[in-house]
């Protein structure tokens, strides 16, 4: 059950949290929410795909799996990849808003009954009251997710007013006959994104989301690594 306080020196001086990734974490996903603020590290590691909410607002993913709750880069209780989307490294900490007169803004909260908080983890705080190198890194990736919140609204504008946003269908056969489809993603449609003129690529540059839509393009090799991470796994289930 959440227990969600806002974080300080005195009452979480001996606060530590596991680092670690497993299935215990919530890290046994196949897709995960990510933000522009990461799609230059994301796209060097997994396919970037567009989703709809409930709202029928866009939410860019990473892929992680092809299975329901398969994480094809979760093993030996640790995350095989160079980067680990935000969402999967906050663990137990969020950003919280305090009161709108208040001059600090942003403060971190951290929910004490989230499965990370353990004895053996890491330091939250060092001994005298300073945050740890590890509540410095939980600062930078909660930075990460705050400002991708704010900034994806304007990015989804940005390529719906250029008709960029187009469904993707997603056929992936593996060499053993099994074959998946995975509906309703969409991407940057390659053909529309090539047939821009150049007062369109340079709006969008202007408006800062043109890196965004190349990452998200390029990223679509990566599917070509889940394939192969995928039948590795498969193989050395037979075995």
């Amino acid at each position: 059950m959440a227990n969600t306080v806002l974080l300080n020196n005195v009452d979480h001086h001996d606060l530590r949290v596991v680092t670690g990734h497993g299935a215990e974490f919530g890290d046994s996903v196949n897709q995960v929410l990510i933000f522009p603020t990461e799609f230059e590290a994301v796209q060097r590691e997994y396919p970037i795909f567009f989703r709809q909410d409930a709202s029928g607002e866009f939410q860019a993913v990473a892929l992680l799996g092809l299975d329901r709750d398969e994480n094809l880069f979760l093993g030996d209780d640790r995350w095989q990849g160079r980067y680990i989307p935000a969402v999967q490294q906050r663990g137990p900490f969020s950003i919280g808003l305090q009161a709108a007169d208040a001059e600090s803004g942003a403060v971190i909260h951290v929910d004490l009954g989230h499965p990370r908080i353990n004895a053996t983890g890491e330091a939250v705080f060092l001994p005298h009251g300073g945050n740890s190198p590890y509540l410095n890194h939980i600062a930078g990736v909660l930075r990460t997710i705050y400002t991708g919140i704010e900034s994806a609204p304007a990015m989804f504008a940005a390529f719906a007013a250029l008709d960029l946003i187009q469904p993707v269908a997603v056929d992936i056969r593996l060499a053993d006959a099994r074959q998946y489809m995975l509906p309703d993603l969409y991407t940057i449609g390659q053909d529309r994104f090539s047939g821009l003129g150049g007062d369109d690529l340079g709006l969008l540059h202007r408006q800062g989301f043109l890196a965004a839509a190349l990452w998200a393009l390029s990223s679509l090799g990566n599917v070509e690594r889940l394939i192969e991470l995928k039948t590795a796994r498969l193989g050395s289930a037979q075995r």
